[in-house]
């Protein structure tokens, strides 16, 4: 990494001038003159970084790149602002189910958080005092989708094909754009005729007034259980369209007093200390999920829960799931059982044959006549689906997607063989379901920063993960799921088709931080693009 003084300005003029060259003479400049003399840069080619998302991961990724005075990246960003999930996710209630002192960077935290779990607006405002106290800001291009990225095996470099057929090059990529970005969407019968509203949680229309309408929600997850409360007190009917129900657990709705805020803000250690107690608590909920037989003492108190909030004894069973709790996530409020005492929220447990211009009729043959319907349904967690239009390729020209054909894998989520320079932050088997993602992320950016550096110092141009290392670690990775109750029976998002879970870590946190902290040069092969780059197996 070039870091010497007018390097960023130099960057930029070569940067410019070598974008306007073709494949073949981005390549005759290579032969000609060696890295240097092609990219103007100290082994680099075009950019030393692209940075795939401005959300939570990406913002981290650029903040410690800038502490570690690497300054020739770029964020692209599809969207026309900041935010990531948080930009998206508007809806009534929206809120997080971590608590907030975990929910940020420990490197750039914020001392005044206003509860003890925040929602969305704060934690959107709070992504926005990083982008401005980081001056990243400079670094972003926005409305700029990344449509393809294929690796050069000869230049040991990435090209990313953006909007309109634009390209960029770069030494390193790293797909920062987290899994819950894409909406699923259910295919329901007779759609095409509904003349009423239609919009998925993440797509809130805020326009839209709910005042007085009859409205369908279609889902129970996280998202659905903060806003059926929210919108149950506008609406005139609101029916809760439920295939699956959740365990929902109480919400610690307590707010910070002014005298913890301050003290949190002139003692570090005091806000420390309550971050490592908020920290060890969560770790401490994986006991009951790698032991499913405590998890049965748990799950009686919730059921008495529910009864205790919800008055009808019929609708009460209906909401007790039928699986051991922990399976699917375990979600958080105070508000959403006690929605179901109202005379306009009833809970509809039969499928949905289809949709007419102006009513929504379940098997049953019941015709209820709506409005507006919501998609609660959550998100597309899939790679494989996701990515499908998304052309990838590493060495050998192996497409990303067909390299993951039985299953999303890589190594501790970051690094995938056959892909080199090509990094992930919450890649395959690192979110999870306990404790806050923003903890790993941050040893997923130590860990790349590590990897960069392992490069620069061994002046190679690529570095990939050994297949066999990968193999081994996901066969291991895979056993640790065994016996936990993710494996009781249960469907859930953390599952590809055939059962196997992609998605989440399977063990405590600290483990993963453990691991990570230092990478071991003898789990990579070093590239060059003066030598034969063909992975070895």
């Amino acid at each position: 990494i070039n870091k010497e003084p007018g390097a960023e300005e130099k960057y930029k003029e070569v940067q410019e001038a070598y974008e306007t060259l073709s494949d073949d003479q981005k390549r005759a400049a290579y032969d000609q003159y060696g890295p240097d003399g092609a990219n103007g840069f100290g082994g680099q080619g075009g950019l030393g970084g692209v940075d795939g998302g401005a959300g939570f991961g990406g913002l981290a990724m650029a903040i410690r790149l800038l502490q570690n005075n690497i300054r020739d990246f770029v964020i692209l960003e599809k969207a026309s602002e900041i935010g990531g999930t948080w930009r998206e996710n508007q809806y009534p209630g929206a809120a997080c189910d971590v608590q907030s002192h975990l929910y940020s960077l420990s490197f750039s935290p914020k001392t005044d958080w206003s509860k003890r779990y925040a929602e969305a607006p704060e934690i959107y405002q709070y992504i926005q005092t990083l982008t401005a106290e980081h001056q990243l800001q400079p670094y972003i291009r926005f409305n700029t989708e990344v449509s393809a990225a294929h690796y050069l095996e000869n230049l040991c470099l990435w090209q990313l094909t953006l909007n309109q057929n634009e390209t960029l090059t770069a030494q390193f990529v790293i797909f920062a754009s987290g899994p819950l970005h894409v909406p699923q969407i259910p295919r329901i019968a007779g759609i095409e005729k509904f003349k009423g509203k239609v919009f998925h949680s993440s797509q809130w229309d805020h326009n839209y007034d709910l005042s007085n309408k009859n409205v369908a929600s279609i889902g129970t997850g996280g998202s659905a259980i903060q806003y059926i409360p929210e919108i149950a007190e506008k609406v005139k009917q609101l029916y809760v369209l439920q295939r699956t129900a959740a365990w929902v657990i109480p919400r610690d709705e307590r707010r910070y007093l002014p005298i913890e805020k301050t003290l949190f803000n002139r003692f570090d250690w005091f806000r420390k200390l309550h971050r490592a107690r908020l920290y060890w608590t969560n770790e401490s909920r994986v006991v009951p999920i790698m032991k499913p037989q405590v998890m049965k003492y748990a799950q009686k108190l919730a059921e008495a829960y529910i009864r205790h909030q919800v008055k009808d004894p019929v609708t009460a069973d209906k909401l007790i799931p039928n699986y051991i709790m922990g399976c699917k996530r375990i979600l958080v409020s105070n508000k959403y059982y006690p929605s179901f005492n109202r005379k306009n929220v009833e809970l509809v447990t039969d499928d949905i044959l289809e949709l007419t211009e102006d009513s929504i009729i379940t098997k049953d043959g019941k015709k209820r006549a709506i409005d507006c319907l919501i998609y609660g349904t959550g998100f597309v967690t899939d790679p494989r689906i996701y990515l499908k239009s998304f052309s990838c390729t590493g060495l050998n020209h192996v497409e990303l997607t067909d390299a993951w054909q039985d299953g999303a894998e890589s190594y501790y989520g970051i690094s995938t063989k056959g892909f080199p320079n090509l990094f992930q932050l919450l890649g395959p088997n690192t979110v999870l379901g306990h404790n806050s993602v923003i903890f790993m992320i941050e040893s997923q950016v130590n860990y790349i920063l590590q990897l960069i550096e392992m490069a620069e110092k061994t002046q190679s141009q690529a570095i990939v993960v050994k297949a066999d290392i990968q193999d081994q670690f996901n066969q291991y990775l895979q056993s640790q799921f065994t016996d936990t109750i993710w494996q009781s029976g249960c469907v859930s998002w953390y599952q590809q088709a055939d059962g196997k879970n992609f998605s989440l870590w399977p063990s405590y946190t600290w483990k993963y931080w453990l691991k990570t902290r230092k990478a071991n040069p003898a789990d990579y092969r070093f590239l060059n693009s003066k030598q034969d780059s063909q992975a070895i197996n």
